[in-house]
């Protein structure tokens, strides 16, 4: 093709390629300093061990709006629901399982022992993000399903951060239908990911 062509349309193609190669190495260079600006220091490996925790949440809901009150998300009156959920495939390394009973999302005071092993496996993974993940069955009106699976996602996060975890660590995925092991039981589950720094 350029055989074909006379010098001065020549010098024009090679022109034209080196600026759009300049222009590409430009944005991958961009790119790569703002990750690395991004990114923090990685924890000493003895901060990063995690212990396994499974946590089951007990079916009845507190006995009253007061038991529930310090996990509750603070509410603000004519506030929306403005909750930004991350649509990121599920990875990282399970920090911890929390199930919950069928049309349950509040966690109770009581269960505040329950999450320690929760907490510090986050805590000692300090400071890699936390990912929530809410899941729930495919029984019944999918959009009730999902806004309870982030209801149930919102509870952990909170309880997360009333035991001392940086909100700014914390980010909340979009909901998800699944069974899990086939069970339904396994489905009602909000699952706590540590994200590789």
């Amino acid at each position: 093709m350029l055989d074909e062509l006379d010098d001065g349309a020549r010098i024009g193609v090679w022109t034209a390629l080196g600026v759009v190669a300049l222009l590409l190495f430009g944005l991958l260079g961009g790119l790569a300093i703002k990750q690395l600006h991004d990114r923090k220091p990685a924890a000493p490996a003895a901060a990063r061990t995690v212990v396994p925790a499974v946590v089951v949440v007990a079916a009845a809901a507190p006995a009253s709006a007061a038991e529930a009150a310090p996990m509750a998300a603070p509410a603000t009156a004519g506030s929306a629901d403005t909750e930004r959920l991350l649509d990121v495939p599920l990875g990282g390394e399970l920090a911890g399982t929390l199930y919950f009973a069928t049309g349950a999302a509040a966690i109770g005071a009581d269960m505040a022992d329950a999450l320690k092993g929760l907490v510090a496996n986050v805590k000692a993974a300090d400071p890699r993000k936390v990912l929530i993940s809410g899941f729930h069955d495919a029984s019944g009106d999918a959009a009730k399903n999902a806004e309870l699976a982030k209801e149930r996602a919102k509870a952990v996060r909170e309880a997360l951060k009333a035991a001392g975890v940086a909100a700014d660590r914390i980010a909340l995925r979009k909901p998800e239908s699944t069974t899990g092991d086939g069970t339904n039981r396994e489905a009602r589950r909000v699952e706590v990911r540590l994200m590789p720094i």
